[in-house]
């Protein structure tokens, strides 16, 4: 694994410093992102950085990587004075950057995504030979499972970042700045990306590490930062310091928990699945014969790997993706012919996965994203026409509320930090009375603090009757949240499992299907038992569904078993 440690110049003798901030000062208007920071960051380690959404870690980290230049202070990289000027630059300094939000074009094959930039070959023909045997080199030896062949559209979240992971490796990154590598990962995959960063460390390869997820943090990180309101609080060994105790440096305040106690299920089924199969464009089953339903007060977890699915269960729900069979029913209604506008007003809420991409307009102000996808109903309208004072008041309540920090309204989206857009898409999705919410992925990317306000959020609204249909890689948070789990594996729901007993473990080896025995996918041959059983909160379906609401949508709790 020495594609990335051997490229370019040598990494710096273990225990020096691959990078010194000094005095690092940033200012925005109506804000000071980063004030007087100072960190320093040994060789061969791994740094984390940790902190609130809106702390400056970000805006930080894209001045170590030339996308911003720092107002006051400087910058060494292995003990060399450098002034940053583009992420060129810093490349060429031997510094590579992994995005929480993926710089992938789309409409690329992985390969070409990857050597963007940096195309190998002569008289400027790309030698696609040469590129795609390294990238296949760089992925088997990192275990990234990378296609190089594949179109980026057609990948989920999990693959984009693994793309991106290797875009760093390709180039010959020294020292690696990973923000929020592991929001898209089980916890089998996590141990198996911490493995491999402590073999990058053994090579003397510095990571940089951004994270919200303090037990990870505390598992792989030799030392870390925090950063609180812009400024650097503490620097401690991670051997010498407990999630708590980093939790009250972050925020002042004990680590919050997912946990739901009382059950608020009621008879009503709000949301009945029946049937559902989806195509993907090449005419592959993605999604194959799904049936489930929710009930008012309910949240329904979906648990699995990236990619078998989940992605196209919301958008066939939403309307953004057509189905090849089954029906889908709100409250009685069915929606199946309907677009994804009359099924809004029907009365979907929908936190998207990924929220630069799916639920905001970077470039526009607060007010105008809250208009977005609700430009039909009260307040955002009066008659035919925009309500502006509408959609300003009611932006205003938002902010209040969901304590969106902002300096006002009209502030752009792309100006706030992650937690506090995400907690404005919560916020505008819970407008309107919804009777449904589809929540993929509610706080990937986001800091305790805005977690435990999402988290309270959807208790609340649960509480008051709002079925919810969660899809979270956090298994924590899916466990902690839900009423009822069900796996989805090859685009089938393959195991039910219930929150009060099953472990994340169980949770994510039934995820991979080595915790049960699944029966084959559409057109594939029968295969013995895989390895495992079913751990005591795990119920193996090998069907379509589990449990009560999967046999009979229509069915109240208790009813439809024998």
């Amino acid at each position: 694994m020495s594609s990335a440690a051997t490229a370019g110049q040598p990494a710096a003798p273990p225990g020096t410093a691959a990078v010194e901030l000094r005095g690092i000062t940033k200012r925005f208007p109506g804000v000071v992102a980063n004030s007087d920071v100072e960190i320093v960051v040994r060789a061969g380690t791994v740094h984390a950085i940790v902190g609130e959404n809106g702390a400056g870690k970000s805006t930080l980290m894209k001045i170590l990587y030339g996308m911003q230049k720092p107002d006051e202070g400087s910058i060494a990289v292995e003990g060399r004075p450098v002034t940053f000027h583009s992420p060129a630059d810093a490349i060429g300094a031997g510094i590579g950057m992994v995005h929480q939000h993926f710089m992938l074009a789309d409409n690329l094959t992985v390969l070409e995504n990857v050597v963007l930039g940096a195309e190998p070959g002569t008289f400027g023909r790309l030698d696609t030979r040469a590129a795609g045997r390294r990238i296949q080199e760089i992925s088997d030896a990192y275990g990234l499972g990378v296609q190089p062949d594949r179109l980026v559209e057609e990948l989920g979240v999990g693959d984009r970042q693994r793309v991106e992971i290797l875009k760093v490796l390709y180039r010959g990154a020294r020292i690696l700045i990973l923000d929020e590598p592991t929001a898209v990962l089980v916890p089998q995959e996590v141990d198996e990306l911490f493995a491999n960063l402590r073999e990058l460390k053994s090579e003397g390869i510095t990571v940089l590490f951004i994270s919200h997820k303090l037990d990870e943090v505390l598992a792989v990180a030799d030392e870390i930062t925090v950063i609180r309101r812009g400024t650097t609080v503490a620097t401690v060994d991670s051997g010498e310091v407990t999630a708590r105790r980093l939790a009250e440096l972050m925020v002042g305040g004990e680590l919050p928990s997912p946990e739901t106690r009382e059950s608020t299920v009621r008879d009503q089924v709000v949301l009945a699945v029946e049937g559902l199969t989806v195509h993907s464009p090449d005419g592959r089953t993605v999604l194959d014969d799904v049936t489930l339903g929710i009930h008012a007060g309910e949240v329904l977890g979906i648990a699995g790997v990236e990619g078998n699915g989940q992605a196209e269960l919301v958008d066939a729900i939403m309307g953004l993706r057509p189905a090849a069979a089954g029906r889908v029913v709100l409250a009685g209604t069915d929606l199946t012919a309907l677009d994804t506008r009359k099924r809004r007003e029907a009365g979907i809420g929908f936190i998207p996965e990924d929220r630069h991409r799916q639920g905001l307009l970077l470039e526009a102000s607060l007010w105008e994203n809250r208009i977005l996808g609700h430009q039909t109903r009260p307040p955002n309208v009066s008659g035919v026409w925009i309500n502006r004072d509408g959609a300003r008041a009611d932006t205003e309540r938002i902010v209040r509320e969901y304590d969106v920090r902002t300096p006002g309204i009209d502030v752009l989206a792309s100006a706030l930090s992650g937690g506090n857009q995400q907690k404005l898409i919560v916020g505008r999705e819970m407008s309107g009375d919804p009777v449904l919410l589809l929540a993929a992925h509610p706080t990937r990317g986001v800091d305790v603090g805005a977690q435990a306000a999402i988290w309270d959020a959807l208790r609340t609204a649960r509480a008051e009757g709002l079925a919810v249909l969660l899809i979270s890689a956090d298994l924590d948070e899916l466990i902690g949240l839900s009423d009822t789990i069900q796996v989805i594996l090859r685009g089938r729901l393959v195991a039910g499992a219930d929150p009060r007993s099953v472990t994340p473990e169980e949770l994510g080896s039934a995820m991979t299907g080595a915790g049960l025995a699944a029966e084959p996918g559409p057109g594939e041959p029968d295969e013995p038992d895989l390895p495992g059983s079913p751990g005591p909160g795990l119920t193996g379906t090998g069907t379509t569904g589990t449990g009560s609401a999967a046999a009979d949508p229509t069915a109240g709790p208790g009813e439809g078993e024998a």
